[in-house]
Order: C-alpha cells, then structure tokens, then sequence
C-alpha cells in the first residue's frame, strides 16, 4: 500500500501496531547476569529451546545474543545486540547491550533507541559503579526503568538495605510488583503482588529449560512456607508504606521505579518481568526530531541509524545498519532519503535480527529494529526517511582517555589496513584521529578503555587480514578545539591536535597540567569538555 495514502483504517493499523512495540534495553555492571537475563526472556518466549548451565557465562552454551569470537571466549559482552520475539500478544524488541565500562559508547548508542530500561542489580553488590553511570544516562534520556534483583538464589544483600540504596542512591521510589519469599541464598519463590498470589519455583534441567512454577493462595503459602512468607509479606509492606503502591504514571515519568526478583540462570522469576514489560512498559510514542518536535507514528516511514556493525556474517563480508523505525510503516524495497546526505538509499535487502540468525522482513513499525544490508552508506546517527524531512538528534561520541598509533605490520597489506581501519570507525568501533605530520600510514587510534583497542587488534587480523601493532601515546585527556590549535600547538611538549572523521578538532593532552598549562599560556585557544549531553558541535 502507498504510504501516501493515510486512511483512517492505515493509522489506527499503524497506531495499533506501535502500541504492541516494547522496546528496551537491559542495563547492569558487568557480571551481574545481563546477557543470561537476555537468554532467559527468549526461553520464556519459547522462541529457544534452551538456555545454558547456570554454572555463570564463561561455561555456558554460547549466548544467543554474543556473536564475535571474543565474547566467546571471555563470556562478556562486547557489541550490543538485537532480538526481536513476541510473547502474547506484543513484539519484543530487546536490545542487549555490553555491560563493560570500555564498551559504554556502545550502551549508550543503544539506550537512544529504547523506550524503557530495565536495570539488573546483583543481589549480593548492589549498585555497582557502572550501573549508576548507565542509570544517569538513563535519566538524562528520561527513560522509565524497571528494576529486577537478579542472583536471589545466591547469598547476598537484605532485600529491604537493596530498597533502601535503590532509593538513596537513584532517587526512584521502589514499588514492588513481585518479592522475594526466602532470603537471597534460599529463593523459595516469589509474593506476586499484582495477583497476590504464591509463585514458587522448582529448577528444571539445571536452569537450562524454564523453571516449573506452581501458584498457592496466600493462606495455604503461609501454612507451607511458614515465617518465609509472612517475613516477605511484611517486608514489602514496609516499602509500600514509606513509598507507594504500584502507579503506572510515577513508572512512566521517572519517579518510581517497580521491583522484581529473580534469578535468571535458574529461570525464576522471569515471566513475571516479561509479563510486566508487557502490561506496563511504554509502547513506541512519537519521537522529537532535532527542534524537539515530536513527530507522529502515523507520519510516513523515518528512523534512525543506532548502530552500525560488520563481519555478523563471515560468509558475506557484510556490513549491517540497525535502525530504530520511529513512525509510519517501513516496507522492505522502499527507497528512504538520508538526512545528513539529501541522497536517496534502497532498502533491498532488509533484514529482522535474532543475535547473529537473521531472517528477511517485509515490514516493519514504531519501535522495531531493521537491519539494513550492506548499508556501508549509513553512519550511526544518521537520519531515514520518506516524506517529510525530519532529523533525529544526533548520537555524540564519548571523551576519549587512551589513545594508540596504529601501524600495518605488513606494507604491502596497507590497503586492507586502511579499509578495515576504515570499516571500524564507520562501525564507531574506535575512534581514528588524523594529521598530515603523521601521516594516513600512522593513525591515531581514540578509545574511551583499552579493551577496545583489544577488539581493534581482533577485528583487523580475523576480518580484515591485516595485523597491526600498536603504540600507546602519553595522552589521557581531549578536548574540543578548532584549526586554530595546530599550528599554536605544533611544537608544544604535552600536547597535539588532530582531526577525527567528522570533522572536529581534538587537542589531546598528556594530564590536567598540562591542559592548564595551554590555558595559560594561549587563552584565546578553544578548547572545550567533550560531553555525552548533546553533540560536540
């Protein structure tokens, strides 16, 4: 059907549609069950058959969602990662993200495409370090957040000291839809609220397939599980009390925060989370453009480009753009224009992605993720659309702290040097700093942690066939700067000015002294904080 033709019947379809999308990302500190989460949720979905051992990541069964050889072998995860299954009657389209402080760029890229969050805590940690950074992003994007105590089977925290840092440290109120019954080590079940009922939980095939779950009245849970229950019944009466019972609207504006617990290596406690993403999590909503205006999801076909990846398919060499579909309906085979560009861009070969498995898609609505095909056009951030030309905010890239030269360790493949060198920062990989002084042989790699410079190395001698070595640089600290700096800071010890891909000058500095130094001594230079708030322009 032409999109130009917008019947009453086409926009409640499109409307209906969107309001089926959840869309979400599960943020964490690394180790804390992320990627098991993502397994757990696909099982429940019945869209795979089984999950690992619940022995931890590094000895399971390959993850659905980690593809590259090295989340492998480490069992981290490195890239983000899409999975799009439908559990009753919606369309989940989770984006699984590296939980990994090196990789935050990437988490951060993602969290622009979501319309939710939900926040795993290790029951036994708490808030870690990078959960926090990833919960302000969060807030920055005011996004709603589902918080899931994951590890209960484990010995940890005192439910209500995890509430209490929840609250303290995040501002949000916790308002419980599922709690613990047994103490973190002793995961007897779950109070599930909304229905107050007893769910307990028996472990199925060592967590492998989902866990068999049998409900019970309140009465008969606190005749079978005696002080167990009426311990979590008060507990989470305490919270309810000093907080408040469950209000959808407080969850969407980003005041409260609703609480489940689970241990998704065993599988307890998982449907309860997928239930509730369903009956609570926002639907794909109209998206503001660049001015802040918010355009309607029955507006003709735009989106945006949120990530970019290649070698998903050794077989192919290809080159994958994952957009975030934000109105209308994309038809795969419809020619889309390229805000940043103006040029026109075919969508041949559109693809629906399951980790690593891909499958053609014909369609597509608010809040789905598409993989387009060898798109090697596409940059992230880059705005689609096809009629009515609307920008999306720019994704900005994060402050660099490391910094390598990279060289060919073979002259005569520089030609595959310079592509895959190329191809990975297109990808947003790394970031490739450049000068005459240096030279294109002689690139300055940028990372915001050095494991990226890992996946660099990796990625140029298995796809490109094009090892390379590295030299750290002395440099720890970047700012924005102007064409001005390079001649001002040509001869200057502690520092250098060079050109990143699109087209911001970055004077790099060996530590704050010396950054004070040049403030010093030419106060007339620009030189300005790299944020993650807007784009550095």
């Amino acid at each position: 059907m032409s999109q130009d033709v917008l019947t009453p019947a086409r926009i409640s379809g499109i409307h209906k549609e969107a309001g089926r999308r959840r869309t979400f990302a599960v943020i964490s500190h690394p180790d804390a069950g992320k990627s098991t989460l993502t397994e757990a949720l696909a099982l429940h979905a019945k869209v795979i058959g089984t999950a690992g051992a619940s022995s931890g990541k590094a000895n399971r069964k390959e993850t659905v969602s980690d593809w590259m050889q090295m989340e492998k072998d480490r069992g981290i995860s490195i890239s983000s990662a899409a999975l799009q299954f439908s559990y009753r009657d919606t369309v989940i389209n989770l984006l699984d993200t590296p939980g990994h402080a090196d990789f935050s760029e990437d988490t951060y890229r993602v969290l622009a495409a979501v319309d939710c969050a939900v926040m795993l805590v290790d029951a036994a940690k708490g808030l870690e370090t990078q959960t926090m950074k990833l919960f302000e992003v969060c807030k920055q994007r005011n996004l709603p957040i589902i918080t899931v105590i994951n590890k209960w089977d484990r010995p940890g925290l005192d439910a209500l000291a995890l509430m209490d840092e929840i609250t303290e440290r995040t501002g949000l109120q916790p308002m419980p839809l599922t709690w613990a019954v047994g103490i973190s080590g002793d995961f007897r079940g779950v109070w599930d609220l909304r229905n107050d009922r007893f769910a307990r939980f028996q472990r199925n095939n060592a967590g492998a397939q989902i866990a068999l779950t049998e409900y019970f009245t309140p009465e008969e849970a606190a005749e079978s599980q005696g002080s167990n229950w009426t311990d979590a019944v008060d507990e989470a009466g305490l919270v309810i009390e000093s907080n408040l019972e469950f209000d959808v609207e407080a969850f969407h504006a980003g005041k409260a925060t609703p609480i489940l617990f689970s241990s998704a290596a065993l599988n307890f406690g998982v449907k309860e989370l997928l239930d509730a993403l369903v009956d609570f999590a926002p639907p794909a909503a109209p998206r503001p453009d660049v001015d802040g205006n918010p355009r309607p999801v029955e507006s003709p076909f735009s989106g945006f480009v949120f990530k970019v990846q290649a070698g998903m398919n050794k077989a192919h060499r290809d080159h994958v753009a994952f957009i975030r579909v934000c109105s209308g309906v994309f038809e795969r085979g419809m020619v889309v224009t390229q805000t940043r560009t103006g040029k026109s861009f075919a969508t041949k070969y559109a693809q629906q992605v399951f980790g690593r498995e891909r499958e053609v898609i014909d369609e597509a609505y608010p809040g789905d993720v598409v993989g387009l095909v060898n798109a090697s056009s596409l940059r992230v951030g880059d705005s689609l659309f096809l009629e009515g030309p609307v920008e999306y905010p720019a994704i900005p890239l994060f402050a660099p702290e490391h910094f390598q030269v990279a060289r060919s360790k073979d002259p005569s493949k520089f030609k595959q040097f310079r592509r895959g060198i190329e191809q990975l920062e297109h990808e947003g990989v790394i970031q490739v700093l450049r000068s005459d002084v240096r030279g294109d042989q002689a690139p300055v790699l940028a990372a915001v942690g050095p494991m990226q410079f890992e996946v660099v190395e990796d990625r140029m001698a298995h796809d490109f066939s094009a090892p390379m070595r590295l030299e750290r640089l002395p440099y720890s600290l970047a700012r924005i700067s102007t064409a001005d700096a390079m001649p001002a800071l040509a001869n200057v010890i502690g520092a250098e000015v060079l050109l990143r891909s699109d087209g911001e000058y970055l004077a790099l500095f060996n530590d704050v002294w010396a950054l004070r130094r040049i403030e010093k001594n030419h106060p007339d230079l620009t030189l300005v904080p790299i944020g993650t708030h807007n784009p550095a322009k």
